[in-house]
């Protein structure tokens, strides 16, 4: 009976392949298919003539090989950023999304970027699929499951890692670790967002890297003026990204509001509604990039803790006028220190008791939120759009001696 309820159901909505898989009944998981790219050794060959011609052009290009995306991605969002910056700058780029079950068209993917992501210029050609792939002088890994699309690839001249985080800590310690793990030993030349990530890539698997620094929108993230004395405290909360330390951070904004009755916590990057917080809180999900800085600026402290590398907010709450607490360790001090931020472990209750001695201490607050806006206004997209151009610059040059010399 309540089978029936259920194909009535799918019926009633037009949902003829749920009836056929429903009927069907548990289907099985095709792991070896879902993986099959970790194995697949299918290479594409370097091609002196295709060298040649390229080369009679006088046009150093780049193929970026992309996963696929979401409306707003962060990590799309600064890969496009610096691609507009070397395009700005005399190097052409293809982007190739790879393995997209999402985007089946060049003309769909197109109009997509058109509408989420304004910032990537326009002279970007786009594809849907990484078998439109042609020569280039460099190739660009973007994801530990775009590297294994750039290792079968030696059409090119150059091969880098454009890594904005240890990926394999995304995983519990397990195939998907070591598949991630692995893509750092296929000896392409790392471009990294910091030196954690640089000093990993160059210390642990021997690579080349080069690092770039952050910055921010200063269009967007202005300076901000608290105009209330309501206690307040921002919370970065994603209980969807481990990484970004949601338990940690919820107990100890419990330990916070036992010490201050009247705080106010706002909770911003997921909603959160399905989860019990037994303090006075605000729970505003996902929100517009418009909306966040006057939202940091009227908080006292913002709350952006991470056990990977750390995210753009820091900045972006410095430059907003409010105070970002992040953690401690190498992954987050190659960019922020006790100067412009206040940095805590990864102890809830200390984190409760050094944020409680910063509210409660408003001239020491002024302090560092000065700081932290100075540090943030002094920082620059273009100053770290060159770091990167110059590694793909210096990386092209030396590995085109060796074709040369081959030749």
């Amino acid at each position: 009976m309540e089978a029936k309820k259920i194909i009535n159901s799918l019926q009633k909505r037009g949902l003829k392949g749920s009836i056929q898989r429903f009927r069907q009944g548990p289907q099985k998981v095709g792991l070896v298919d879902f993986w099959s790219f970790i194995t697949d050794r299918e290479v594409t060959e370097f091609n002196f003539e295709d060298f040649k011609k390229h080369k009679e052009g006088n046009q150093i290009t780049l193929n970026w090989i992309i996963p696929e995306m979401g409306e707003g991605s962060g990590g799309h969002l600064n890969i496009f950023r610096f691609v507009s910056y070397l395009e700005r700058h005399g190097i052409h780029n293809r982007m190739y999304l790879y393995r997209s079950t999402r985007f089946l068209n060049d003309a769909y993917l197109k109009e997509f970027i058109r509408k989420y992501f304004s910032i990537l210029d326009e002279n970007v050609e786009l594809y849907h699929d990484t078998k439109f792939m042609t020569f280039a002088d460099g190739t660009v890994a973007t994801s530990w499951d775009t590297a294994y699309c750039v290792r079968n690839f030696n059409n090119t001249i150059s091969k880098f890692y454009f890594i904005q985080d240890f990926e394999p800590y995304f995983y519990a310690h397990g195939s998907e670790y070591e598949f991630a793990e692995q893509t750092y030993k296929f000896g392409f030349r790392g471009i990294t967002a910091g030196d954690w990530l640089k000093d990993i890539c160059i210390n642990q698997y021997n690579m080349q890297a080069d690092s770039f620094s952050f910055s921010y929108d200063k269009d967007l993230y202005t300076p901000k003026t608290k105009k209330d004395n309501i206690k307040r405290v921002f919370f970065y909360a994603r209980p969807v990204t481990p990484r970004r330390d949601f338990e940690l951070g919820l107990l100890a904004l419990n330990e916070l509001s036992k010490r201050i009755p009247d705080l106010e916590v706002i909770f911003a990057g997921w909603d959160v509604s399905t989860y019990e917080i037994p303090f006075k809180h605000q729970n505003l999900g996902i929100m517009r990039i418009e909306e966040l800085s006057e939202l940091y600026g009227k908080c006292d402290l913002c709350l952006v803790i991470s056990n990977t590398n750390l995210s753009l907010l820091p900045l972006e709450v410095m430059a907003s006028g409010s105070v970002a607490v992040c953690s401690k360790g190498a992954n987050s001090e190659w960019l922020v220190n006790e100067d412009n931020s206040i940095l805590v472990s990864y102890d809830p209750i200390e984190i409760a008791d050094t944020m409680y001695s910063y509210m409660i201490d408003s001239i020491k607050l002024d302090n560092i939120r000065k700081k932290g806006i100075e540090f943030a206004q002094n920082t620059s997209w273009d100053v770290e759009g060159k770091k990167v151009l110059e590694a793909v610059l210096k990386g092209i040059k030396e590995d085109e001696k060796c074709i040369n010399n081959r030749g």
